[in-house]
C-alpha cells in the first residue's frame, strides 16, 4: 500500500527532471553540432558538465555566505543591496565559479586546439551549472517553474558561456602566439563581461516595478540575438591554433 501512493510521487519527480534537464540538453547538443572543425569527446564534454556541478555547489556557498555579510551592512529593501548582491555577489561567484573549473579542466587538455572549443566548454560548464541549478528549482517550486527557466535561466546560462567562451578561446590563443599580455586581459574578461550580463539579468529580473518586465524581455532578446550571432560567427570563423615559432640561430 505505501508503494502504491509513492508511485505517482516518483514518477511526477521524474517528470520534473526531465523538465529541468531536457532544455539544457538541447541546447548542448546545437552547440556541440556548431563545431565543425574537430568535435570534441564525449568525456571531455562531460568533464565540463561535472565542473558545472561543481561551480553551482561552490557559488552556492559563496552567495549564501556573501549574503549573511551583506545584510549586516545594507538593508535587504535599499536598491543598493540588489546592485551588491547581483552584480558583485552572485555575478562573480557564479561566473567566477564557472571559469575556476573551466580553466582547470581544459586550458592544458591537447583537445583544445581550436578557437570554437573555447565557448563549447563554456557553454556546457554554464549549461552543467544551469541544470544543476534547474532540477534544485523545479523539484523544489515545480513545473510551472521548469516551463519558465526553460526559455529564461537555462538559455540565459548558455548566453552568459558564449560570452566567456568567446574571450577563453581568444586567451588560449594569444597564449599558443606568446601574446602573455593579451591572454591575461582576454581571461580577465571571460569572467568580467559574463558577470556583468549575469548581474544585470538578475537585476533586472528581481524588479518589482511592472514596466521593468518588458525591459526584462528586451534584454533577453538581445542577449539572444548577439550569443547567436556570435555561436554563428566564431562556429564559421574557426580556426586552429597557431604555435609561435622559435627563432633560432645557427
Amino acid at each position: 500500500m505505501f508503494f502504491f501512493f509513492l508511485e505517482p510521487i516518483l514518477i511526477y519527480n521524474w517528470l520534473l527532471i526531465l523538465a529541468a534537464t531536457i532544455p539544457a540538453i538541447f541546447l548542448m547538443v546545437k552547440v556541440y553540432q556548431s563545431d565543425r572543425l574537430e568535435p570534441e569527446s564525449p568525456y571531455l564534454l562531460w568533464t565540463m558538465v561535472k565542473g558545472g556541478f561543481w561551480a553551482a555547489v561552490v557559488a552556492g556557498a559563496i552567495e549564501w555566505l556573501g549574503n549573511a555579510v551583506l545584510v549586516n551592512f545594507v538593508s535587504q529593501k535599499a536598491d543598493l543591496y540588489n546592485v551588491i548582491m547581483y552584480f558583485v555577489i552572485v555575478g562573480y561567484a557564479e561566473e567566477g565559479g564557472k571559469y575556476f573549473f573551466l580553466k582547470r579542466r581544459s586550458w592544458n587538455n591537447p583537445e583544445f586546439n581550436c578557437q570554437y572549443d573555447g565557448v563549447v566548454y563554456a557553454v556546457f560548464v554554464a549549461l552543467g551549472f544551469a541544470l544543476w541549478e534547474n532540477i534544485s528549482y523545479v523539484l523544489y517550486y515545480g513545473f510551472s517553474t521548469a516551463l519558465v527557466r526553460a526559455v529564461t535561466a537555462i538559455p540565459g546560462h548558455a548566453c552568459f558561456g558564449v560570452f566567456m567562451g568567446v574571450f577563453y578561446g581568444l586567451a588560449r590563443g594569444c597564449s599558443y602566439l606568446g601574446k602573455n599580455f593579451r591572454a591575461k586581459l582576454c581571461r580577465i574578461l571571460a569572467v568580467v563581461v559574463p558577470a556583468a550580463i549575469h548581474g544585470a539579468y538578475d537585476y533586472i529580473a528581481s524588479s518589482r516595478d511592472a514596466s521593468w518586465q518588458w525591459v526584462f524581455v528586451a534584454f533577453i532578446a538581445v542577449l539572444f540575438l548577439i550569443s547567436f550571432i556570435l555561436v554563428d560567427r566564431m562556429s564559421k570563423n574557426d580556426k586552429y591554433f597557431q604555435v609561435a615559432r622559435r627563432k633560432y640561430r645557427y
